[in-house]
């Protein structure tokens, strides 16, 4: 590998790294949920709010970050994300209340806007024939901070008990304070990094683009890259937010952006955000104990991993189509598979059942005598058992019986599908529409719109990510696992539809050569002001 592809993977992989943030926050704070839920009394709605309060705080961000990169470029931003983040961690950690918990997360949002600005960074500086494998990293990194925040929760749970100044009462907030060691070394990294040459050169600083450029490219590539770069701004001088949008919605764009959403609806619309976010949650349902569902979320980090590496080794090989299109056609399988798993099942509260729950919750703060009228009662789904519970047991006391409760009650499920179905969803997932959608994005908007393009559809995937998540616990807890897992793979099977009429393949061309090609898919209705795209 020459000096300059080692740099740009180099500069790729610290770009990215605010996505092992996001991952180590995702999974996080799904460790930490159950035990923030117990010690502050919150409901299905306000567990909701706690994941959701990220996503609230990326779409404030994401309404100024294509304006923020155009004024102060990509590294500045990312530079102020990554501080950002560490305030976030902080504040979430040594949280007293609720609401303060609330403000942490809020801020915590721009890690997540991280991967907007990293995917624009990278898809300017990496070279047409590996921008999709390099833009992938960003998942990569995603997956890398999963794995480790599992383990990491795995073995708080396990040792637990023989460690004197960790208890349940203040787990989740080592789970969430040790966020801070990657925010620092993230900061530290950024500093190394140059600004975007593309950026430089559309402010007119060239000189210090070709610096930038001797790192990234053969010194005899420049001059024609400058050139043609320069040429694809076709001498526009006016880029301001507004310009942008304007040229963003112009009737010309319209392919561009109809791709972008479809993509960023289904992406976030299948579950994704949800099911790691509570992934415990999720393997409870299956009717696993507590140290069953975080080992089972240590395997799940394990396939997530894994499906990434192959994307990025497959992704300008099999390029963007086909992955997309695949993935959802198993995303659509393996969501069915869940339901079959669910949609069966009965909870069996008998005598025998509540001696179990009663041994296995020895010593925890949940008042048991309160489940005693439920002996002798069968429960035709887990919807009827969790209103039963919550009618019985506060808010305190339900994130720490419920798991156990399901666990011995549960009868008819079908484990191997539910468990295939959310190996599988995660694999596909990650194999396909979790990477290849930042790909898309790096590729499909042209230089005169791209940090106002991708903000806008990092935000619909935001807004689109933050409903399901964000009503996962209600939904859960009203329509039941099964149907929820069913309504995932509706949208899947839309988004396999519509995706395989819009999407084009991309791989192997340029942002320049994209621009010609999408942008005459658009029709012909553009102001004057905005001819010039």
């Amino acid at each position: 590998m020459s000096t300059t592809q080692s740099n740009v993977t180099r500069y790729s992989l610290i770009a990215a790294f605010g996505g092992f943030v996001f991952g180590l926050d995702l999974l996080n704070i799904s460790g930490a949920i159950r035990f923030i839920s117990a010690q502050f009394g919150l409901t299905d709605n306000q567990q909701g709010m706690v994941i959701g309060a990220t996503f609230w705080g990326v779409m404030g961000v994401l309404f100024f970050a294509g304006t923020l990169c155009e004024k102060f470029g990509r590294k500045r931003v990312l530079l102020s994300i990554a501080l950002a983040y560490t305030v976030s961690t902080l504040m979430s950690a040594f949280a007293t209340s609720y609401e303060m918990l609330l403000v942490g997360r809020f801020i915590g949002g721009a890690a997540f806007a991280s991967l907007t600005v990293s995917a624009m960074y990278i898809g300017e500086v990496a070279p047409a024939d590996q921008r999709g494998k390099f833009v992938s990293v960003n998942q990569l990194m995603i997956a890398l901070g999963i794995f480790v925040t599992s383990v990491v929760n795995y073995y708080l749970l396990q040792y637990l008990s023989q460690i004197e100044f960790i208890t349940e009462a203040n787990v989740w907030r080592f789970m969430l304070g040790s966020e801070l060691i990657a925010n620092v070394i993230w900061v530290a990294l950024l500093l190394g990094v140059p600004e975007s040459p593309r950026w430089l050169l559309k402010k007119g600083k060239d000189e210090q683009a070709k610096l930038a450029l001797n790192k990234m490219m053969p010194a005899e590539q420049i001059d024609a890259f400058v050139v043609q770069v320069k040429e694809s701004f076709h001498n526009q001088s006016d880029s301001s937010t507004l310009t942008q949008l304007k040229n963003l919605f112009c009737g010309r764009m319209s392919w561009i952006i109809a791709i972008a959403v479809v993509y960023a609806v289904v992406q976030g619309g299948t579950g994704m955000n949800a099911v790691l976010s509570f992934a415990p949650m999720v393997f409870e349902q299956v009717g696993m104990s507590t140290q069953d569902s975080f080992m089972q979320t240590v395997i799940m980090a394990v396939v997530n991993l894994a499906a990434v590496f192959i994307a990025i080794f497959t992704v300008e090989k099999l390029g963007r189509r086909k992955l997309t299109l695949g993935g959802l056609a198993l995303v659509v399988l393996a969501h069915s598979s869940i339901w079959f798993g669910f949609k069966d099942t009965t909870y069996v509260f008998d005598q025998a059942a509540y001696q179990r729950i009663q041994t296995e919750l020895t010593g925890q703060a949940v008042d048991l005598t309160k489940l005693a009228n439920m002996v002798g009662q069968t429960y035709q789904n887990d919807v009827a058992l969790k209103a039963a519970l919550a009618e019985r047991l506060t808010n305190n006391e339900l994130p720490l019986a419920s798991g156990s409760v399901i666990n011995q009650t549960i009868n008819g499920i079908k484990p191997l599908a539910v468990v295939f179905g959310i190996f599988a969803f995660i694999a596909a997932f990650n194999l396909s529409i979790g990477p290849i959608m930042w790909v898309i994005f790096s590729e499909i908007f042209p230089n005169n719109v791209r940090s106002i393009g991708l903000a806008f559809a990092a935000l619909v995937q935001t807004v689109s990510s933050w409903a399901v998540s964000q009503l996962f616990p209600w939904s859960l807890s009203n329509f039941g696992a099964a149907n929820v897992f069913l309504m995932y793979a509706f949208i899947g099977l839309g988004g396999l539809i519509i995706m395989f009429l819009i999407l084009p393949e991309t791989k192997g061309k340029s942002i320049e050569q994209l621009e010609k090609d999408l942008v005459k898919k658009g029709k012909d209705e553009c102001s004057m002001q905005t001819q010039n795209i």
